[in-house]
C-alpha cells in the first residue's frame, strides 16, 4: 500500500517537473527608435536582463530606420555572441542599420507590409557617405550573412547599389525585401502577425513572456539627458562657481555645481555619448580658469583656452562624434546641443548681473551662509596687530586679485582690496585694519 501511494506521488512530481522543464522562457525587447548609444545601452541591459531570467529565447520586435553604424556594429556583435538563441520580429521596418542587426539574429519573421534593407550609410544631409564607410558596412553586412547561412551577395546588394543580382537587385538601385521577397530568398523565415504567432509557428505552446523594460535608475539617467534638464544643469554648474568664488567658504554654491557636474557627465558616460577624452577636456578647462583666477594675472591665454574647452568639452559630451568625426552627428543636433550650452550659460550670466544681489540677500541664503557680525564694541577681536594700520601706506608685495601680501615699514602683511587688482609695487594705502587680514586700496599718484 505504501510503496503504491509512493510510486503515485514521485508520479505526479516527475510530470510537474517535466512540465516546468517544459516551459519555454522567452524575454522579448524592443527596438524601435533610432540607433545611437542610448540604443545600445538599451540592448545591452537587455540582454544582461535575459541572461539573468535563464531565457531559453530572446525575440526582438523591432521597427527602425536605422542609425550609427558603430552601436549597431556593437548590438550586431553582442547578439551573434549571445548563449541563448536571438530572433527578430520585423514589425514594419528594418532599414539600413536595423537591417544588419535583423541578419545577426538566428531567424527573422516579418508582419505583413513590412521591409529589411537599405543599407547604405548615409552623413548627416542624407547623401552616401564616403567610400571607407560603405567598405566597412558592406564587410560586415557580409560577413554577418554568412554566418547566419545567408547569401552574402544579396546582404552586401543591401548596401551598394552597384552590385546587380540576376532576377533581385538592380544596378543603381540599393535592395530592400519586403517580407514575401526576403521569405523567398532566405532573409525570412515566415510572415507572422505576432510575436505569438512566431511562437505558436515553431511549435511553442508552453512559455512564459518576461518584456524587458527599462528600471527607475536607468529612467532617471535618461530623464538627465533631456537636454532641457541638461541646460539647467549648465546653469547650476556656472551659477554655482560664480557664487562660491563671491561668498568664499560658505560651500553650499560649490557643492551644487559639483553635484551639477555628476548629473551632467553621468548619464551621458553610461549611454556611451561621453568619451574619456571629452571628460578629461573638461577638467582641464576648470583648471585653466582657475590657473587664470588665482595664479596668472589678467584675462589672458589660460582662461580663454580653459572657456573654450569647457564649453566644447560640455557641447561635445552631447553629441555621438567619434574624436571630433562629426560625420554621422545630424546638423540638428549639433545645434541643439550649442543651444542647450549657450542658453545655459546665458541663464547663468543673467541671474549673476540681476539676480545675484537678491540671491545673497534672500532668508534661504542667510540660512546657509554666515550673516552675523562680530563688533569691536561687543568685546570681539581678532586684530594682531601691535598699532593702529588704518592710514598707513606701503607698496603691494604681490598682485593683489583682490588678495595678497603688502610691505608696510619693511614688514609682510596679508591685505586685500574691495574687488579692485592692484598690480605688484603698486602704491596702497591702508583703509581698515580690523581682522586677520588689511584692507586696502590703490594710492592715486
Amino acid at each position: 500500500m505504501y510503496v503504491v501511494r509512493y510510486c503515485f506521488i514521485l508520479l505526479v512530481f516527475l510530470i510537474g517537473s517535466s512540465i516546468t522543464m517544459a516551459q519555454k522562457k522567452v524575454v522579448t525587447m524592443k527596438i524601435d527608435d533610432v540607433i545611437d548609444p542610448r540604443m545600445n545601452r538599451y540592448t545591452e541591459l537587455a540582454l544582461d536582463f535575459a541572461e539573468d531570467e535563464e531565457a531559453d529565447l530572446v525575440i526582438i520586435e523591432m521597427d527602425t530606420y536605422g542609425g550609427a553604424v558603430n552601436d549597431a556594429d556593437d548590438i550586431r556583435t553582442r547578439i551573434m555572441e549571445f548563449s541563448v538563441p536571438v530572433w527578430v520580429f520585423i514589425n514594419k521596418d528594418a532599414a539600413s542599420a536595423g537591417a544588419l542587426i535583423s541578419i545577426a539574429c538566428d531567424s527573422i519573421y516579418m508582419a505583413p507590409g513590412s521591409s529589411i534593407g537599405a543599407a547604405t550609410v548615409v552623413v548627416q544631409d542624407g547623401s552616401a557617405a564616403p567610400d571607407k564607410y560603405q567598405s566597412y558596412m558592406r564587410s560586415i553586412m557580409r560577413s554577418t550573412a554568412e554566418a547566419n547561412n545567408r547569401d552574402p551577395n544579396i546582404a552586401e546588394a543591401m548596401v551598394d547599389e552597384d552590385i546587380e543580382i540576376d532576377s533581385i537587385s538592380k544596378a543603381g538601385e540599393v535592395l530592400t525585401f519586403s517580407t514575401s521577397e526576403a521569405i523567398k530568398h532566405g532573409f525570412c523565415e515566415a510572415e507572422v502577425n505576432s510575436i505569438e504567432d512566431l511562437l505558436e509557428l515553431n511549435d511553442i505552446s508552453d512559455y512564459s513572456i518576461s518584456e524587458f523594460t527599462l528600471s527607475s535608475s536607468e529612467k532617471i539617467i535618461r530623464f538627465f539627458l533631456n537636454p532641457i534638464i541638461s541646460g539647467i544643469l549648465i546653469l547650476v554648474i556656472i551659477g554655482g562657481i560664480y557664487f562660491e568664488l563671491q561668498t568664499p567658504g560658505v560651500g553650499f554654491p560649490l557643492l551644487a555645481a559639483i553635484i551639477a557636474v555628476i548629473l551632467y557627465f553621468i548619464p551621458y558616460y553610461l549611454n556611451g555619448l561621453a568619451a574619456n577624452w571629452e571628460i578629461i577636456m573638461f577638467i582641464v578647462g576648470i583648471a585653466l580658469i582657475a590657473l587664470e583666477i588665482f595664479v596668472i594675472p589678467g584675462f589672458g591665454i589660460a582662461g580663454i583656452a580653459g572657456l573654450v574647452l569647457t564649453l566644447g568639452s560640455l557641447i561635445l559630451v552631447m553629441l555621438n562624434n567619434d574624436f571630433f568625426d562629426f560625420s554621422f552627428v545630424k546638423a540638428s543636433e549639433i545645434f541643439q546641443a550649442t543651444a542647450t550650452i549657450l542658453a545655459g550659460l546665458f541663464g547663468s550670466i543673467i541671474i549673476m548681473f540681476f539676480g545675484g544681489i537678491r540671491l545673497t540677500n534672500s532668508r534661504l541664503f542667510k540660512r546657509i551662509a554666515l550673516q552675523t557680525v562680530q563688533n569691536r564694541r561687543e568685546g570681539y577681536t581678532s586684530n594682531f596687530k601691535q598699532e593702529p594700520m588704518t592710514g598707513k601706506t606701503g607698496t603691494a608685495y604681490t598682485v593683489l586679485r583682490p588678495s595678497g601680501k603688502v610691505m608696510i615699514e619693511g614688514a609682510l602683511y596679508d591685505a586685500s582690496t574691495r574687488g579692485d587688482y592692484i598690480e605688484k609695487n603698486d602704491k596702497i594705502k591702508v583703509i581698515n585694519d580690523e581682522g586677520t587680514s588689511l584692507k586696502v586700496k590703490k594710492l592715486d599718484e
